[in-house]
């Protein structure tokens, strides 16, 4: 119906030409005297031959517009059909411009995108050589500055695979490998990375065994995990960080530190969002919890947070909710 109504629309300049053209002729035969049988006869022929062409032209027309809103869809300006009107083609001719131009442009921008990637993780996998020589060579010493040291390069290590996580979120060969995963394994494997800053700061864990199967990709979930233990770590001076199980399959990591303000709430997952605390700490980058929210979105998970300032925080990552199959 509507698009009935904007085809009359747009041809109203054609009927109104016609209906005028009726009438003056019909007028013309009636100051001529001319019998109303006579008028009436002509008439009716050309508005049935009127009713016939607007008919015809009106099927012409929801031919095309169907056909232009299966291109609209699919963007391919090769589909576009044939036509006889010039400016109808000059459209055409500016359209397939167009299309080639930002075929082109989408063209170069994924060949920067890949240079890049190939960059970064020529980059990444060069840097983890000496952190992982200065990790053996800190193993050999049981001092305050080499936990201390060995604390930092963990860090590193962390913020070197967030930099790799991020470029790939958004790309086309990004390895997500859906299988059933062992989450204690997932957990303790964070947990590794983690324990001298357990230690060395004098923070309390209390975990236990999850017994949780769950299909997710095992790579991408050990990197949520750690962002969030690593969190955790960042802003809890002292206290101690819990890792439990809710239903429906949900990982709780709950910490007693400094909290979230109520405001921020609402904006923690955005990007490039830090916060009061992250203001006040100068470190925060805001992009830990989006990439959080990004992935466990790809895996088919969610992720939420609960915060009392001063009490401590809870992060909760639903693993029962997937819209994915293990391969």
């Amino acid at each position: 119906m509507n698009f009935f109504l904007s085809y009359l629309n747009s041809r109203k300049l054609c009927i109104g030409l016609f209906t005028l053209f009726v009438l003056i002729f019909a007028a013309v035969l009636a100051l001529y005297q001319v019998p109303l049988v006579t008028i009436v006869y002509p008439l009716g022929l050309c508005a049935l031959a009127g009713l016939i062409g607007l008919i015809l032209d009106f099927c012409r027309a929801r031919r095309v517009h169907r056909t232009l809103s299966v291109i609209r869809t699919a963007a391919d300006a090769a589909m576009l059909p044939e036509t006889n009107d010039i400016p109808d083609g000059d459209y055409q001719q500016i359209i397939r411009r167009l299309c080639r131009e930002q075929t082109a442009l989408c063209n170069t921008m994924n060949e920067k995108y890949q240079n890049m990637m190939d960059y970064y993780t020529v980059w990444a996998h060069q840097i983890k050589t000496p952190i992982a020589s200065m990790h053996l060579h800190l193993q050999n010493e049981d001092t305050g500055l080499a936990r201390q040291l060995s604390s930092d390069l963990t860090r590193i290590e962390q913020y070197v695979e967030m930099v790799l996580m991020f470029l790939r979120l958004d790309s086309d060969s990004s390895d997500y490998v859906i299988r059933p995963c062992d989450l204690d394994s997932i957990v303790r494997q964070s947990l590794r990375k983690f324990a001298g800053e357990f230690i060395a700061r004098k923070l309390k864990l209390e975990y236990e065994p999850l017994n949780q199967q769950v299909i997710t990709d095992e790579k991408w979930l050990s990197f949520v995990v750690e962002q969030v233990l690593s969190n955790a770590l960042k802003y809890t001076p002292a206290g101690c960080v819990r890792i439990y199980m809710e239903e429906p399959k949900t990982l709780c990591v709950q910490d007693t530190g400094i909290g979230i303000a109520a405001e921020d709430m609402p904006r923690i997952f955005e990007k490039g969002f830090t916060g009061c605390n992250g203001r006040s700490d100068q470190k925060a980058s805001g992009i830990g919890l989006y990439l959080c929210r990004r992935i466990c979105r790809n895996l088919g998970h969610s992720i939420a947070a609960e915060s009392v300032p001063g009490r401590g925080t809870t992060i909760r990552i639903g693993l029962a909710r997937y819209d994915l199959k293990a391969e």
